[in-house]
């Protein structure tokens, strides 16, 4: 059933999860992958069973941390898990956010980093190389279910792929969505650099007319139960027949009720991906928009990305908070999955 979410009543239900006594536990790991020549960053949030000791993860220059108790005792049982693919260019510290949230909730969320489209290693023409980010989710499942301290602990009839913008364009793949290479680029060519995903490859010369087979190939994995996609990315070029295939059940969530970001509009006005979905929860969040998802900016944060020509991540429109925007987000994601 389709139907559209209101989430302007939730934004004040959940707060920020950044603690001064933390609720949740965090562990570091790598993980191997057939298709990477070195092992894959990976990390794994989740309900405290017995504290440890509280560090921050996730602190930069730009961006506040997330507490949490390191290495801390897995509750008893088993808990639903979410396997969280981050956007371009960002890593298992931006997620820091959406986990610890999560968990705060009642999940376990593994995280990782991508290779080639991380933070300080994000590449135009890897980004379009969709199938590898797949095929890490899909690899960091397996290290977790053949990890007998975490696999006891996993509902295996409750696992979630969750992304973000590019991550989000993988965990549709994940779901059976196939892309049409040549819609994709006949996107770009009537867009150009208007569409913020089309500027970002054009600027490492990706060849519209010769993408990688990455970018179309079959990336399903029945193993996850459902789908959670947050402003996903490349569904300009979501081949139908496949959407209207797909089983499981999908929320896709939108930044911004009035002005959706061009590249991750999903609407009737835009990809027209939600009409394609035969089973789709449309959740919409108020007052953001697509850098909304990014964590929480520190003070002067917005004046260092001027003076080193970033992109404006932390210029939020004047009266909005992000902070009630990820809140809003994670309660909308966590009544998705019965948190």
């Amino acid at each position: 059933m389709k139907y559209l979410l209101s989430t302007t009543t939730l934004a004040v239900l959940l707060a920020n999860p950044t603690l001064a006594d933390p609720t949740v536990g965090f562990d570091r790991f790598d993980f191997r992958a057939d298709h990477r020549s070195g092992p894959i960053a990976g990390g794994i949030w989740y309900p405290v069973g017995r504290a440890t000791y509280a560090a921050p993860v996730g602190d930069s220059l730009i961006f506040e941390p997330v507490e949490a108790y390191v290495g801390a005792a897995f509750p008893e049982g088993e808990l639903p898990l979410v396997v969280v693919s981050h956007g371009s260019g960002s890593s298992i510290a931006g997620t820091a956010w959406l986990a610890a949230g999560l968990a705060e909730r009642g999940a376990m969320v593994m995280v990782m980093n991508h290779p080639g489209t991380t933070t300080g290693d994000s590449s135009p023409r890897r980004t379009a190389r969709l199938a590898e980010r797949a095929a890490d989710l899909g690899a960091a499942l397996d290290h977790v279910l053949s990890d007998p301290e975490i696999a006891q602990h996993i509902d295996l009839v409750r696992i979630t792929a969750l992304g973000f913008s590019l991550g989000g364009s993988t965990v549709m793949g994940l779901a059976g969505l196939r892309l049409d290479p040549d819609a994709y680029r006949d996107y770009c060519k009537r867009f150009g650099e208007a569409a913020q995903d089309c500027l970002f490859l054009m600027r490492g010369g990706v060849d519209f007319d010769n993408l990688p087979p990455e970018f179309s190939a079959d990336m399903s994995d029945p193993r996850f139960s459902s789908i959670v996609a947050v402003d996903p990315g490349y569904t300009y070029a979501a081949t139908p027949d496949s959407a209207a295939a797909i089983d499981v059940p999908v929320q896709v969530v939108s930044l911004g009720d009035a002005f959706p970001w061009f590249a991750t509009d999903v609407r009737a006005e835009g990809s027209g991906l939600i009409d394609m979905l035969p089973n789709v929860e449309h959740s919409v969040i108020p007052n953001a928009w697509h850098y909304s998802f990014l964590p929480i900016c520190k003070e002067n944060a917005a004046h260092l990305l001027i003076e080193e020509g970033e992109d404006p991540i932390c210029d939020d429109p004047e009266g909005w908070d992000r902070g009630m925007a990820h809140a809003a987000s994670i309660e909308a994601i966590a009544q998705f999955l019965n948190l």
